[in-house]
């Protein structure tokens, strides 16, 4: 590939992966419809959605169940007396060099130094002490008691001081005094801030131009660098909390002889004290159950408590659980950190699928300040359904009419063409949309995105009823998703292909109700005794009557005979078995929409005898029919009956 002259391609760094794959939001809606039309609230629709994650994309479950994997791993594979260990270590060579040394010597003052080194007492830390002011004969054993010493100092500091540890690998008395110099003068700026005093600010750009060097976060000021030392700090004081009391007690005593600098010590309890009052929201009271055989220091140990506490902060991050949680609130850098750049990919795109989902318009705010779909979600979720639904039916001999009135006439509007569509084009609307798209820029010329397809439709017209069982059964017999799918198949056609068409969405349980599809897509299944289809048939009939020049259409999904009638004063009477009022009632409202023309088409789910005995006398008495599909069929059947009687105007 030849790059143009004057430009330049370097690694990318952040914002949006330009390589990355589009976010899937079609398939990331119907993930969320079909919870909603199980009863989830769009809310926690959305939240499921982002707990379980898609097919290309971990979900926040799994992030979290690989943040709490590390945590456990760090617990198990460490522990925390590694310090202890390498100056027991570094001792014991000391010792060992030193006996060698006096062995051959045959003066009283090698037997006498050897007396002292059997009388040092049997703790680490108190035989370090005693050995402080002991004159070494042997160079190996004055070279490692240093070391002690060294390391000592090197850890106190690294569990203080990111890079302190590395920093002072090869340490001279004048490091050692630097560093003493560089704490003194962070306590004082510390006490300084602490004070309220004015000249902070320029206390702190002196403190920081004479030992930045200690500081590679680079802190802009002094509340970055309080904020820094104290996270430090707190992990510090975790792992001591960690530690048994005999451990804290040898790491308190030896850290007097760290450098050979009782003031370093000094120093640090110091500054853990003003950093422990500057900032007391830090968790300076956890600790962990560090049960591993790979030994920490002070500073590996402070460092684990500081993954320990990011793995903590990521696991609440990741949780969503207080209020106002945005999964931009996720650091990905700290789950880089922890989990690696796939992990932090799978995040990147969680957020973009909730942000789109957000930004276009596909999940709103309703008046009450709960979540809820929008139109246009709804308007894509009743695409999928009903290509589904026209699916099963080719699949199952019904024909799909690919046009939008079987007649051809014009209606009047058009549409974006789609893959697959046969009908003719609206030429004029086609070619002005080229036109508009390519004005000012040369030659006209057609895209597949200008065309537009002429919708035609019947001019006979339909008023038609769905009558939707929602009584408990249907929930209990996992027909509850299946019965709102069919609702929003059913919607869509009508809405999209049959718009002279009068659609009317009726519930019933122990009442019968009109509702709007957003109703009914959100309905929650509950607890009700009851299938009063008497006064569903009622509400249904009015239906009719509003269009008297329109063809009736009934349609009837239920799972239960007639169980509840509407009294004359509006309540509802129950009763199981069915009273004969209950039957009588329910089959006069089916004679009285006979009367109007309308033939009842009953869609029986499940295999209740006495419900098919009952059915078949409607359809009887109705002109109509029974069908009887499974579940995942309904959607087909009712659609296609629907079509069938549309083909007859």
């Amino acid at each position: 590939m030849t790059i143009p002259e004057g430009w330049s391609y370097g690694p990318w760094h952040d914002g949006p992966d330009p390589l990355a794959a589009p976010v899937d939001l079609r398939d990331a809606l119907d993930e969320i419809g079909r919870e909603v039309m199980n009863g989830s609230s769009p809310r926690s629709a959305l939240e499921e959605l982002l707990r379980r994650g898609t097919r290309r994309t971990q979900g926040l479950d799994d992030l979290t169940r690989r943040l709490w994997e590390r945590r456990r791993e760090i617990e198990r594979r460490h522990n925390l007396d590694g310090t202890l260990r390498n100056v027991q270590r570094l001792l014991d060579e000391a010792l060992a060099a030193e006996r060698r040394e006096l062995f051959p010597n045959p003066s009283d003052d090698a037997r006498f130094r050897e007396a002292q080194l059997d009388a040092l007492p049997s703790g680490t830390a108190a035989a370090v002490r005693e050995l402080a002011s002991y004159d070494w004969q042997s160079a190996e054993g004055r070279q490692k008691f240093e070391q002690i010493r060294e390391l000592l100092g090197r850890e106190l500091l690294g569990s203080r001081f990111e890079g302190m540890k590395e920093a002072l690998q090869q340490t001279t008395p004048a490091d050692v005094e630097r560093v003493n110099e560089m704490l003194a003068d962070l306590n004082a700026l510390l006490a300084a801030h602490a004070q309220g005093r004015g000249e902070v600010p320029e206390l702190f750009a002196e403190f920081m131009a004479k030992h930045g060097e200690f500081f590679p976060e680079n802190p802009r000021n002094v509340d970055e660098l309080i904020d820094v030392l104290a996270q430090r700090a707190a992990a510090a004081q975790r792992m001591l909390n960690s530690m048994t009391p005999e451990q804290r007690a040898e790491l308190a005593s030896l850290s007097q002889q760290a450098f050979g600098s009782p003031q370093l010590a000094q120093q640090l309890a110091q500054l853990d004290a003003q950093l422990q009052s500057l900032r007391p929201g830090e968790d300076w009271t956890g600790s962990a159950q560090m049960s591993g055989e790979d030994p920490l220091g002070l500073a590996e140990g402070a460092r684990a408590m500081s993954d320990l506490a990011e793995l903590d902060a990521l696991a609440e991050q990741l949780s969503q659980s207080y209020p106002g949680a945005r999964l931009e609130d996720i650091d990905l850098e700290a789950l880089t950190r922890q989990l690696g750049d796939e992990a932090t990919v799978d995040a990147r795109r969680l957020s973009e699928l909730e942000r789109q989902l957000r930004e276009q318009g596909l999940v709103e705010r309703a008046p009450d300040g709960s979540l809820r779909l929008s139109p246009k979600a709804l308007r894509q979720l009743g695409q999928t359904a009903l290509a589904d639904v026209l699916r099963t039916a080719r699949g199952s001999g019904e024909r799909d009419a690919a046009n939008a009135g079987a007649a051809g006439e014009l209606s009047g509007s058009s549409r974006p063409w789609q893959f697959g569509d046969t009908q003719a084009w609206d030429v004029p609307r086609t070619v002005r949309n080229a036109v508009l798209r390519t004005a000012g820029r040369g030659p006209v010329r057609l895209d597949v995105a200008d065309v537009e397809i002429a919708e035609t439709e019947h001019r006979a017209r339909a008023a038609v009823a769905l009558l939707v069982d929602t009584s408990w059964s249907m929930v209990q017999e996992n027909r509850w998703l299946p019965m709102k799918r069919t609702a929003l198949a059913l919607h869509q056609l009508i809405s999209t292909r049959y718009r002279n068409d009068d659609l009317q969405l009726i519930t019933f349980g122990r009442y019968a109700g009109v509702v709007e599809l957003p109703q009914l897509i959100g309905l929650e299944g509950t607890w009700e005794q009851g299938t009063n289809a008497h006064h569903a048939l009622l509400l249904a009939g009015r239906h009719l009557r509003r269009h008297p020049d329109a063809q009736p259409v009934v349609l009837m999904v239920t799972d239960g005979e007639p169980t509840a009638h509407l009294e004359p004063d509006g309540t509802a009477e129950f009763s199981y078995p069915p009273e004969p009022a209950t039957l009588r009632k329910t089959v006069f409202e089916v004679d009285r929409l006979a009367k109007l023309g309308a033939s009842l088409t009953v869609f029986r789910l499940g295999d209740d005898p006495r419900l098919n005995v009952f059915v078949d006398l409607l359809a009887r008495r109705s002109g109509g029919r029974v069908l009887a599909p499974d579940p995942d069929g309904l959607g087909a059947a009712v659609v296609g009956d629907y079509l069938r009687t549309r083909r007859t105007l």
